[in-house]
């Protein structure tokens, strides 16, 4: 008795499942144009809330900046930033040590004793 090993590929038209060894070669024009991180694929067909066509980067751009928004990469290392100004508030004298989940807490203990 013989193992058979069979081969899982994605293909435009859906999971195919080859005997391994007589599968065809990959298109790797399909894979390259199907990796969203290698092109701007994720862009097609792509519009705002309100129907606006955003379907390329340029479009994409133009649209943010007409409406006044952003990006979350606009903020690179502000959040990390201001996490550390909160740390410092809560542990130095500025803002005292009290957090929520103190309050939280003293006031279990004090409902159950």
């Amino acid at each position: 008795m013989s193992r058979i090993t069979y081969v899982y590929r994605n293909t435009p038209e859906g999971v195919q499942c080859y005997v391994k060894g007589e599968e065809p070669e990959p298109d790797r024009g399909y894979v390259a144009g199907h990796n969203v991180l290698a092109g701007d694929r994720h862009y097609d067909g792509l519009r705002a809330t309100d129907g606006t066509d955003i379907s390329t980067r340029t479009k994409h751009r133009e649209y943010m900046k007409a409406n006044g928004l952003t990006t979350v990469d606009d903020f690179k290392g502000q959040w990390a930033k201001q996490k550390q100004a909160r740390d410092e508030y809560r542990t130095t004298s500025k803002g005292g040590a009290v957090t929520r989940d103190d309050i939280a807490r003293a006031m279990h203990q004090s409902m159950n004793r």
